[in-house]
């Protein structure tokens, strides 16, 4: 239904779901299906037919299609007696861990897909905002996660085992002989299906354990807007291949969902900050840092002495570029403006600190 409901809207140049809809819903009679999922097969053939005209603008792609056999329902989905009921007759028994997360108060099925393998339940939740009383910074980096709260508490999380694995998952890869390409795709799938597995649970549980310290601090969590950080890493950069491979196989992005969808699971707000800075920027005075000589991890002061190392440091700025400060969270006002002479004109209400230096805010 999928593939001639995407065929339909080819020949008659249709890809919204609702002239779709029109031009096709007659046309999947032939299939004795019940009409509700007819109408989930045309929603899924739009969502392919939209995909395939904003990539046929930049790139010559083929002729779209549905390769994997999957049912997909949305509608008159309910739970009883154990099973999951899908309009047509079909019971699946579901376990009990199962049963208890959809039998919550406030959860509410949305659909639910079959495939050969696999049933895939889609639910909501309502949920109501925290009333927070700080910022949690999150500096991601290849093989850690390091985070500052607005309480000056700092969390380093070990992620070098998520890059060990890559790592190793390439060379295998690298190393097939065989003359098929297609076995070899198959193989590689295969393998990559294992990576996928070992490394999520990984991500699963470092993203877990933010959520649940701004859970229970009752945080609100500020990220790096690197969304196009793949770009630093193309082919013809100069860079080499052993580097490019391990910076392209970085998940950062797959650590920002399973953190933004967690964290509006439990009502926390995630906003995200603009990059530029956050490193090599001192987050007491805002100076520029140098390499220190004892370690390539640690970062120097020139103006105020400060050594910390990178990734804190980097952690720091954000929280502080969310919680809107510019250096750190007890600054004086004559920090406002960097260089600001010392006899410069007090202007009242402002420079504050200027007359009465014991005061800070």
């Amino acid at each position: 239904m999928v593939n001639l409901s995407t065929t339909i809207g080819l020949e008659t140049g249709r890809t919204s779901l609702k002239s779709l809809c029109l031009v096709s819903y007659h046309r999947l009679k032939i299939f004795e299906t019940p009409s509700k999922y007819r109408l989930c097969a045309i929603s899924r053939a739009a969502g392919i037919l939209k995909n395939y005209r904003n990539l046929s603008k930049k790139h010559s792609v083929g002729t779209p299609y549905c390769r994997r056999p999957s049912l997909i329902i949305c509608y008159d989905l309910k739970i009883k007696n154990n099973e999951l009921n899908l309009p047509g007759g079909f019971h699946i028994p579901l376990n009990n861990y199962t049963l208890n997360v959809l039998k919550q108060p406030g959860i509410r099925l949305r659909s639910a897909t079959l495939t050969v393998s696999r049933v895939c339940i889609s639910f909501s939740k309502e949920t109501s905002k925290v009333n927070c009383e700080g910022m949690l910074g999150i500096d991601r980096n290849l093989n850690n996660i390091t985070a500052a709260d607005s309480f000056g508490k700092i969390i380093v999380n070990d992620l070098s085992k998520v890059t060990v694995i890559k790592s190793a998952s390439r060379r295998t890869i690298a190393r097939f002989k065989r003359n098929d390409s297609r076995i070899r795709r198959q193989i590689a799938r295969k393998y990559g299906r294992i990576q996928t597995n070992r490394t999520q649970w990984l991500v699963h549980n470092v993203s877990k354990k933010i959520v649940g310290h701004a859970k229970t601090s009752r945080l609100n969590i500020a990220l790096e807007n690197i969304k196009h950080i793949r770009r630093l890493y193309r082919k013809g950069s100069g860079q080499g291949h052993y580097y490019r491979a391990r910076l392209n196989s970085w998940p950062f992005y797959e650590v920002e969902r399973q953190i933004s969808y967690k964290a509006s699971w439990e009502g926390l707000s995630v906003v995200h900050v603009s990059p530029r800075g956050t490193t090599r920027k001192c987050s007491i005075c805002g100076d520029h840092l140098a390499f220190s000589k004892q370690s390539s991890r640690m970062l120097g002061c020139s103006s105020c002495g400060n050594l910390v190392d990178r990734d804190v440091n980097a952690a720091r700025n954000i929280l502080y570029k969310a919680a809107g400060l510019r250096f750190g969270p007890k600054g004086l006002s004559i920090e406002a403006v960097k260089g600001n002479p010392s006899n410069a004109m007090v202007i009242p209400g402002v420079d504050v600190s200027q007359s009465n230096p014991t005061t800070q805010f």
